[in-house]
This record gives structure tokens, sequence and C-alpha cells, in this order.
């Protein structure tokens, strides 16, 4: 008993040197700390920085100088990167990017021109140490950013443009680093200055060339494989900020870059983006908040007034610069006083290349302790700050965004349903990835899989079959957070069944593969598609999806005249514009300008950002003509009718078919609308 005893104390022993014991503390605060913070009212962040520094080597010494803290945090601080390039709607950033751009200067050049001043003539800095933490106040880390994402704001048009103009300022301020550095030692040379602009340009044509590529043939070729897809995008993304410290970057800029590289393969209602947001913010990211708040070191502001002096006003001018920048953006852009508050809580929190540039200045001797610490004390107030102010306009924005939508608008959302028809657990995987595309968040109901199963003498034993063989085959759309309803159904005709099995789940949308009926396409429409919308759905999608949705570069739809006059003309576009952001695809637009006049209408109410491409069609006599601007790595849309639609013409009841000769091995959906 002695020896356990004498044993357990060892292990406990200040600082901590059990790998096992520290991860388990490390794993309770992440626990605890969400639990007790919410209670408060107070951001969990501030309570895992807070935790941080009482347990750090500035503390109480709990956890000491360790390796494995600093690996995990590392892992985090990049896994904030890389989520916040992965969840960038790069439709809305290629529409915004000149606000980035603008953004980016005005958060680089606003801190910087208040800083300066402050630590030149007040603080009396030299030149370049002046430059140098001037240049500190003007990086920023997207620390809040889990806060805007938890609260569903994350795409709004304020952190599209933050996010954007983070890469922007803080490329600026490494390459204002690597400036003053030679600049100490000499160096700027036009060696100095060929070799970082031929390391950058090789990094980024690797990234947003080869990368994409590649990926996109591994998630085809292991697609079965995809515990394997998540290993592959954490290899790319650490390989990626690898890549960018040897190009004279830094790491959190590799990590961002990769985000954007594989951005438009991972949609965000996939299973991989869960697994990817999940690790995240379940562990590698509480870890780097731990580890920021083991920076803080009390005890040098408690040894005299020069350093709080100092630390003071580089926290008023830190603050001061990104306030005004976020200000400056308001009134250029319009935005309200919750997005302004949104941009400038986003971009205030200093951390990562915070602490990169502060510790090379340091080791080069351009600052000292007490512009080091004061630079941690930043750290720590402005994330405290940055938390509360996020929180508070990310929660703002939301509720408004709830509130501007009619009641009645609301519930309809929360009662979609949509049913997916399946002739055979091999049609599941692709209709029900479509499905989770174009499913509404707001919808609390689950996704109704059915499968007919003949009136015979086995019929009860083939239903039980076939609902083993869907449930077994669900796992990856499950693995979305997706929940999907299976059901199995006895009946001599499978057109009534699913009919009756629609209107039994009140189903809005239907999904149908492809049929494989060797009967003519006609009577196949003529039987299912017609009943279906007759009686049940109102909007029906006829997919044939042999390969992955995420290959696609654009969306190339096809459009009837006067489809916009009829009554189902907001429910496919609504899910058109759904399934362009999830796979970030523009749109090809084929159509009437008077369709597309109401297309643009449809945007502007909804406050679309979409990119779309027009051209003028109308002409279905020859209706093939269409498609010489298509590609092969195009996702082909046609919006068709039924007989008596405004819309409809006598082409359409040749349409599948003729899709089916023309384009046998394309994506190809065709849409019809109630």
């Amino acid at each position: 008993m002695d020896a356990i005893i004498t044993h357990l104390v060892s292990q406990l022993h200040l600082p901590l040197q059990s790998p096992v014991l520290i991860f388990s503390l490390v794993l309770f605060i992440i626990l605890l700390v969400p639990i007790v913070f919410e209670r408060l009212k107070v951001p969990s962040i501030i309570g895992l920085i807070a935790c941080g520094a009482l347990i750090g080597p500035f503390g109480f010494d709990v956890l000491g100088k360790s390796l494995f803290v600093d690996v995990f945090s590392t892992i985090g601080l990049l896994y904030i990167m890389f989520i916040a390039g992965l969840e960038l709607n790069l439709n809305e950033f290629k529409i915004n990017r000149n606000k980035s751009i603008l953004f980016g200067c005005l958060t680089f050049f606003i801190p910087i021109a208040i800083g300066f001043p402050v630590c030149f003539y007040v603080l009396d800095f030299d030149f370049y140490a002046s430059l140098l933490v001037a240049s500190i106040f003007a990086t920023h880390t997207l620390v809040t950013y889990p806060i805007a994402s938890r609260f569903g704001v994350s795409r709004d048009a304020s952190v599209a443009v933050t996010v954007g103009g983070t890469i922007l300022t803080d490329t600026a301020v490494l390459i204002v680093l690597a400036v003053i550095v030679g600049a100490q030692h000499g160096g700027l040379t036009q060696e100095f200055w060929l070799q970082l602009i031929v390391s950058v340009t090789v990094f980024s044509l690797f990234m947003f060339v080869v990368i994409p590529r590649f990926a996109r043939w591994f998630f085809e070729t292991f697609e079965s494989d995809r515990y394997l897809h998540y290993v592959f995008v954490l290899a790319v993304a650490f390989l990626a900020a690898f890549l960018a410290e040897v190009a004279s970057l830094e790491a959190i800029i590799g990590a961002f870059a990769a985000g954007l590289a594989l951005n438009k393969l991972i949609p965000h209602s996939s299973a991989l983006m869960n697994r990817v947001e999940f690790m995240g913010n379940a562990l590698f990211i509480p870890f780097f908040l731990i580890s920021v708040g083991m920076l803080v070191d009390v005890r040098v502001f408690l040894s005299g007034t020069s350093a709080l002096l100092i630390s003071a006003a580089l926290i008023v001018a830190a603050t001061a610069g990104k306030y005004a920048a976020a200000a400056a953006t308001q009134l250029a852009f319009r935005y309200s006083k919750d997005q302004r508050n949104l941009i400038f809580g986003l971009s205030s929190a200093h951390a990562a290349a915070t602490l990169a540039v502060v510790l090379v200045g340091y080791r080069e001797g351009i600052v000292g302790d007490e512009v080091l610490n004061a630079i941690v004390l930043i750290i720590l107030v402005s994330c405290v700050l940055a938390s509360f102010v996020t929180e508070r306009a990310a929660g703002t924005i939301a509720s408004r965004a709830n509130a501007a939508h009619d009641p009645e608008v609301i519930a309809e959302l929360d009662m979609e349903q949509i049913i997916v028809p399946v002739a055979s657990t091999e049609d599941v995987g692709g209709l029900l990835h479509f499905a989770a595309l174009i499913k509404d968040k707001a919808s609390t109901h689950p996704l109704a899989v059915l499968n007919v199963v003949g009136n015979t003498a086995h019929a009860e034993s083939d239903v039980a079959a076939a609902r083993k063989k869907l449930e077994t085959s669900l796992s990856e759309i499950t693995g979305a957070d997706v929940q999907v309803n299976v059901m199995a159904t006895i009946d001599h005709n499978k057109t009534s069944a699913i009919s009756r099995v629609s209107r039994e789940v009140s189903a809005d949308v239907a999904v149908l593969g492809w049929p494989h009926e060797a009967r003519p396409l006609e009577r196949w429409i003529e039987n299912k598609i017609s009943t279906l919308l007759r009686y049940t759905v109102e909007a029906l999608f006829v997919c044939h999806l042999p390969q992955t949705l995420v290959k696609h570069g654009k969306l190339f739809l096809i459009v009837p005249e006067h489809a916009q006059e009829e009554a189902g003309f907001v429910v496919w576009m609504a899910k058109v514009a759904k399934l362009s952001t999830e796979l970030s695809l523009p749109i090809h637009l084929n159509c009437s300008k008077a369709t597309r006049d109401a297309i643009a209408a449809y945007n502007e109410q909804h406050k679309l950002t979409l990119d779309i491409q027009f051209n003028d069609f109308s002409d279905w006599d020859d209706f093939l003509i269409v498609f010489m601007h298509m590609t092969k790595d195009d996702l082909m849309m046609v919006v068709a009718a039924g007989n008596g639609q405004a819309s409809y013409n006598a082409y359409m009841d040749k349409l599948p078919e003729k899709l089916q000769k023309h384009f046998p091995d394309f994506n190809r959906i065709v849409v019809y609308p109630q």
C-alpha cells in the first residue's frame, strides 16, 4: 500500500511528467469549462485561456513547458485556419474579393499608422522596433471564428470579408518581418527579394494547382475508404503548413491555403466536413486556447510600473487600430453596426502570427523582455475582448436573421420533408448525398429513404432484408449528422407505393434515380413522375449520378421560358442555390432574359451571392446546340415541365431519353416542378 501511495505522489509531483495524466487533465478542462462558463454567461474561450494561465509555467506550473501540449496547441492553431479556409463561401468570396482586399489594406495600414507613432514618439522605441511592434498590431488570428460558426453566421458577408482580409494582412506582416530582419543583417539584396518571390510563387502553384487535382483523384480512387479521406485532408493541411514555412511564410498561411485548395471538394454538409469540425472543436482548438493562456507571466507586471505602462499603451493602440479598421470597413460597404462589431471581434484577437512575429523580433534583439511580455498580455486581453464582442454580435445577427423570416415561412422550412425512393442499395449513395446537399438545415425532419418490395409470398422477409441492406449503406450520410428514416413497403405497383408513402410522410421534394428499365423513358416519365407531381411532391429531381459531385467545375443549368411564372419556381430555385453554395459551383445559366431577371430578383430578395454567368437561350427546337458551352466536368441540370404547365413544350416529352442518348456518362439532373 505504501508503495502505491509513494508511486501516486511521485506521479503528481509538479510539473506533471506523465503524458497520460497531462492528457487526462486537459481533457477534463475542455469538458468542464464550457459547462461552467455557459452558466456564467461567459464565452468558454475565456475560460480555456484562464485555465491555461493557471496551470501554465507562470501559474501553478502544473504542466510546465510540455512538448506534448506544444504539439497539440500547434495542431489547434493550424486547425482554426484550415477550417476557416474550408468554410469560406468561395462564391461569395469571389464576389467580395475587392472588399476583402480593401479590408485587408485597412486592417494592415490603419493599426500601423496608429501604432508606429505611439511606439516611436511616446514609448521611445527605435525605428525598427517601432515598425515591428506596429506591424504586430496589424496581425490577427481567427480565434473567435468558432463562435461565429456556432451561431451559424460564418457565411455572412462581413465574415467572408474578414476571413479574406486575414490572409492578406498576416501575409503582409510576415513579409514586413522578413524585411526588418533582413535589414538588421544588411540582407535586403536583390537575391533576398528574388528568393522570396520565387518561393511564394512556387508554393502558391503547388497549393492551388497540384493539390486540388491530386485530392480529386484521391477521393475518387479511394471513395469507399472514408476514414482515409480524413487522414488525407489532415496530411495536406500540415504539409501545406510546413511548405509555407519553407517559402518564408508562416505555417498558418499554409493551413489556410490548404483549406482553400480543398474547399470545393469538401461540401459543408458532408460527413468529411463534420469529422473535421468535430475533431477540431472537441480537441485541438481547445488545446490551442489553453496554450495561449500558458504564455501569460503575471509576475512581470507586478515587478514595476514600466511594464504596465508599456502594456497599457500597446493594448490601447492595438485595439484602437483594429476598431478603426472595422469602422472604416463598415462605412465603405454600408454594413450594420452588428456587422462592424463582428468584423472587429474576428479581427481584434491577436495570437498566432502576433506571437510568431514578436518571438522572432525578440530572438533577433529587436525588442526586449518588457515588450515581449506586453505582447503576451495583448494576446490575453484581445482574445477575451474579441470573445465577448463576437459572441454578442454573432448572436444579434443570427437572431435578426431568424426574426426576418415570417413565422409561417419558418414553420414551412421546419416541415420540409425529402423522400428518396431507391430501386436497390447500389443507388442509395449518390442519391442520398445529393438529397443531403439540397436539404434545408432548418428542417427537423429526417430524409425518408424508401424501398418498395413486390407483393409475393416472401414479401415480409424481403422487407426485412431490404431495410437491413439500406441501413448498412447509410453510414456515410449519417456521419454527416443527417438523420435518415429507412422505410420499406409492400406493393405490386412501385409508382403507387411511392405516391402513397409520399403522402403519408407529407413529402415536399422527391429525389429519384434514373430508371434502369429497358422500356421507353416516356412511359416511365408518364407513369411515375406525373403521378407524383399531381398528387404529392412540389418538386421532383430525377438524378443520374455515376460520378462524385465534388469533381464538377460549374453547374450547367437550363431553364425553359415562363418557368418563373409557376408555383414550383421558388422550390427548385432554392435547391439550386443550396447546391451551388454547398459545392462552391458557379452557375452557367441558360434561359430567356425574363427568366434571368426573375432569378436575379429571387437572389436579391433572399440575399444570395451566387456566381451566375448568363447565356440567352429559348430555342428548344434546336435544344442540343446549348450544350456547346458545356464541358465534361460540368454538372448538368435541366428544368422541365409537364403537359399543361406554363413552361411546357413538346420537346420535354423526349427530354430524358435525349439526355441519356447524347450524355450517357454525364452526371445529369432533370427537375420537374409541381
